[in-house]
């Protein structure tokens, strides 16, 4: 008998096209709700879940004090389930429709101020060889493009156009966009790929970052190598690939690029993702104020 998200998690996979990561995610929290339902459910059918199956659900994560991100990440992964269901005519009723979700604090990203960035990419010695080449190559790139580890990754060497001055990225959803390139950016890529070319051998190096022997990096891999650096020039309590995300979107908003265009280069679906980054900019803002204004 198949199992009652098995057709949800292969409609993830093959047509939303979700990541590895993102499906093992979507599947833990399912099969977490479904272990609770089996306990305490008012029904024996998990489709036929009610919204009183759901508050129940919730009021036990909160006991077990899980933050309102991490319930709500849990919830998005149960709604999305039966809004699949009630789309395939399986239910007829949604059960969160009389259930509130909790309240996410509001949390501003972290980032590294631009003197930090600057003293990493000028000052900072790396690794000897082409480790350090590729170490230093991985920095600038998720600092120049605001591109998401995953991305990083996938990137290949004919998704660089030198002639124009852009990178192309599959964010999610395999949804492509074009990033343009800084000239300091280009000349570091062509000179990152001649050391490539010379280091590594291995005819399948289509990859555009590869280890020592010609093989794509891993999550984990980049993770590792931001987290050291970073720590170097700063104290912020999260080091991840992440942070430098937050930072090319922060220092772009501070610098007065246009939010919509933030958004384009980001590869956000809605502009609410990318707003989070104008608290910062109103940040920049009343300094220039206090330091420019005569009554301030």
């Amino acid at each position: 008998m198949e199992h009652p998200f098995s057709s949800f998690l292969q409609y993830l996979e093959y047509e939303k096209r979700y990541s590895p990561h993102t499906l093992t995610a979507y599947q833990n929290d399912l099969l977490q709700f479904e272990a609770f339902f089996r306990q305490h459910g008012t029904t024996s059918d998990i489709k036929q879940a009610t919204h009183v199956d759901i508050r129940n659900w919730i009021v036990s994560l909160m006991t077990d004090k899980l933050s309102a991100r991490s319930i709500n990440r849990k919830i998005s992964a149960l709604k999305s389930y039966y809004k699949f269901l009630m789309r395939k005519g399986e239910i007829t009723r949604h059960p969160f429709a009389k259930v509130q979700t909790p309240k996410i604090p509001s949390r501003l990203p972290q980032f590294v101020e631009q003197r930090g960035m600057e003293l990493l990419l000028e000052e900072v010695t790396f690794s000897e060889g082409y480790s350090g080449i590729l170490e230093k190559i991985i920095i600038e790139l998720l600092y120049a493009t605001g591109m998401r580890r995953s991305e990083l990754v996938r990137l290949r060497q004919d998704d660089v156009d030198f002639h124009r001055a852009q990178i192309k990225v599959l964010g999610k959803g395999n949804k492509e966009r074009l990033i343009p390139l800084h000239t300091g950016m280009v000349q570091r890529l062509r000179e990152y790929l001649r050391e490539k070319q010379q280091y590594i051998q291995s005819p399948a190096a289509e990859t555009l970052l590869c280890d020592e022997k010609g093989k794509a990096l891993t999550p984990h891999k980049v993770y590792q190598i931001v987290k050291k650096y970073l720590s170097l020039v700063n104290t912020l309590e999260k080091r991840s690939p992440h942070i430098l995300r937050h930072t090319f979107a922060t220092h772009l908003m501070n610098n007065g690029a246009d939010i919509n265009a933030v958004k384009e280069l980001l590869g956000h679906s809605s502009l609410a993702a990318t707003q989070v980054y104008t608290h910062n900019t109103i940040d920049k803002l009343k300094e220039i104020y206090k330091k420019a204004h005569p009554k301030a």
